[in-house]
């Protein structure tokens, strides 16, 4: 019978041509296969929250451009606004005074043509027009321009044959104007076409068209 050594315990097979070396380096690959999938999903999850909290931070920053756009908008609109109504008062008080040296002008436009505007009384006149003039205060009227209701007042009116449309003929009180608002018409005397006479010139006109496409046809005028 074989005497079993107390004190030893059974040790596993290790196969006789494997090196320590090998055994070590076998029992780390294996430590660190069982170890890769859990550090590949805190990576991923980390990615993720990365991401979430950047596609976040793009949103607030897309929602404040557009909020300080539209108060940019605002602002340049308000600031229109006041310009506009700024100007609109302006001409309204302008307006309010001038208005009441209208008569004055008139009269000194009276004068001019009579030849009375000489001297000292000259002088003032032609102030009193620079100092309209450079608050914005303009005339406007001419003979031979087209009527405008608009703009123009006819307290006279004829016929004449050397107008083809509505036209003013006289002006017996120039209008006056500042900027587009208009402070008094012009008042005029107007002359529409004589009645018939546009007919007439189209009657005429017709025939003369149509002798001239007979004469082509019949190889012109015949000759005496």
């Amino acid at each position: 019978m074989t005497e079993e050594t107390p004190g030893f315990d059974e040790k596993p097979d290790v196969p006789s041509d494997a090196a320590p070396e090998d055994a070590a380096q076998e029992a780390g690959s294996a430590d660190k296969a069982g170890s890769a999938p859990a550090g590949d999903a805190n990576e991923s999850t980390q990615d993720v929250a990365v991401t979430a909290q950047l596609d976040q931070a793009r949103s607030a920053l897309n929602e404040r451009t557009a909020d300080l756009q539209r108060l940019q908008a605002e602002y340049q609109n308000y600031r229109r606004r006041v310009e506009r109504d700024r100007i609109t008062v302006k001409e309204i008080a302008s307006a309010s005074v001038l208005s009441e040296l209208l008569p004055t002008l008139d009269d000194i436009g009276r004068a001019r043509e009579h030849g009375e505007l000489v001297g000292g009384f000259k002088s003032v006149a032609e102030s009193l027009e620079a100092v309209v003039a450079k608050l914005g205060l303009t005339q406007f009227g001419k003979e031979g321009e087209p009527f405008d209701p608009t703009i123009h007042e006819a307290l006279m009116h004829s016929y004449a044959p050397d107008v083809t449309e509505t036209t003013c003929v006289a002006i017996l009180q120039p209008g006056y104007r500042i900027g587009e608002r208009t402070i008094r018409p012009a008042r005029v005397a107007v002359a529409e076409p004589q009645p018939g006479a546009q007919s007439a010139k189209s009657g005429s006109e017709d025939d003369a068209k149509g002798a001239k496409a007979s004469d082509e046809e019949s190889g012109g005028p015949e000759e005496g």
